[in-house]
């Protein structure tokens, strides 16, 4: 296809982009395999007691997806967005087959080696495929309706799985639904995705956007946009690591069954779904500054209140409180690191950032666990709800808002302007905060 004939923008692109909501809603369903019955089966099925040693499925999950978002990110130029989508759903195939027929808790963290490696290939696969099919004016909306796909059906089979699992077992009913996403996934992606990088050429010749210099530095931390946007991240998956792991655990011990379990587990996502709806155009008309400190704060609000109730309408509507915020911020995340980095430069910007985030659902977990076992189950709630408050202040005190100066150097040393992309960088809107 010739670059002449690519044509950037939501309703220019839209059919090709509607096949990727629609992919990455079975990506996300992928997740929801585990959200509810895992830690269930990890304490009926394979007699673990300890925290740590049942939350190590999400260790695993978090470590490997992060490093394959680094390298979707680094390789998604070289070898092509579709090649990797359909690399990730490859990998996918033997998820629910592993989680059937596990004999052993190994071959549940097997699984989720492999469900690492997909979700990293695939979820980041679609997601810079949106971006570049959209380009700059669209971004925020792009991203929530890729996030509501995903997440909505996170929550749907989270539920159905819970359902199921509730009437006929934790196995293997639940996990035929995995069946039928994985080759659902696969064909889609095979026979109708088209790749995107002649949109990114596209848009490069264009871009007014300096090239960073040292990107990998500069999406972590010295950037003050870019690393606040990462560290923020970062803690909202490790909060995300602790619900998922946690809390079916919580409401088992507080009488709540299976069913109960997954209406209460399923609300959060689906928020956090359809929330990002409303929440992704809010990226692309308002500071996103103002979105991430607000999301961020809370969901730490949301998470302290857990810690005192009981009942189902309250842990319904804190979870309800939960998944707004993350909302809020989970698309203006992608948006905003998209704003800060070079179209050339935005896969591997976007990947870095991917590694950081989802190291956060392991390092929750790591957390969650050993804080349980010796502490008891509220008090990683109450260490990571403040964890992430801390977090929203970063973001509401480091962060610029258009209209501010935003140096992208070393933060202790903004003199030093060698260290970033460019001298400094203006934006020219109304300061929001």
């Amino acid at each position: 296809m010739e670059i002449e004939t690519i044509k950037l923008g939501l309703k220019k692109n839209r059919k090709q982009f509607t096949l990727l909501v629609i992919v990455n809603a079975f990506v996300g369903g992928m997740i929801g395999l585990e959200r509810t019955i895992i830690p269930q089966m990890a304490e009926e099925d394979f007699d673990l007691a300890a925290r740590s040693a049942i939350f190590s499925f999400i260790v695993v999950f978090g470590i490997t997806k992060a490093v394959t978002n680094y390298y979707t990110g680094t390789l998604s130029n070289r070898f092509g967005r579709k090649n990797l989508l359909l690399t990730g759903w490859i990998i996918a195939l033997p998820v629910p087959l592993l989680l059937i027929y596990a004999p052993d808790w190994n071959w549940i963290i097997a699984a989720n080696v492999l469900l690492g490696l997909h979700q990293g290939l695939a979820w980041s696969s679609t997601v810079v495929m949106k971006i570049d099919l959209v380009g700059e004016k669209q971004r925020g909306f792009a991203m929530g309706l890729n996030e509501f796909a995903g997440y909505i059906a996170l929550a749907a089979v989270a539920f159905f799985t819970g359902w199921i699992a509730n009437n006929y077992g934790l196995r293997p009913y639940p996990f035929y639904i995995g069946v039928v996403l994985t080759l659902a996934g696969l064909i889609m992606s095979w026979l109708f995705v088209k790749d995107t990088r002649q949109h990114v050429r596209l848009e490069s010749t264009s871009s007014s956007i300096l090239k960073l210099r040292k990107i990998f530095w500069e999406t972590t931390w010295l950037h003050k946009n870019l690393g606040s946007i990462t560290q923020a991240g970062f803690v909202n998956n490790l909060n995300d690591g602790m619900v998922w792991g946690l809390f079916p655990l919580l409401l088992a011990s507080k009488g709540f069954n299976l069913h109960e379990i997954g209406i209460i587990v399923a609300t959060y996502p689906a928020v956090w779904g359809l929330g990002q709806l409303i929440t992704g155009k809010l990226a692309d008309k308002y500071c996103k500054k103002t979105l991430m400190f607000l999301g961020m704060f809370v969901q730490g609000v949301a998470l302290l209140a857990m810690i005192k109730v009981n009942s189902l309408f309250s842990f319904v509507a804190l979870s309800s409180l939960l998944g707004a915020g993350t909302a809020i911020v989970y698309p203006t995340f992608l948006a905003a690191i998209s704003d800060h980095t070079h179209p050339d430069q935005r896969a591997k910007s976007l990947g870095i950032f991917r590694l950081w985030r989802d190291s956060g659902y392991a390092v929750g977990a790591i957390l969650t666990g050993l804080i349980a076992d010796k502490f008891g189950m509220v008090a990683p709630i109450l260490s990571i709800g403040l964890l992430t408050i801390l977090s929203s202040l970063i973001v509401r005190y480091r962060m610029s808002c258009p209209g501010e100066v935003t140096y992208a150097a070393n933060p202790f040393k903004n003199s030093d302007l060698q260290l970033g992309s460019s001298e400094f960088l203006f934006t020219h809107s109304i300061k929001a905060v």
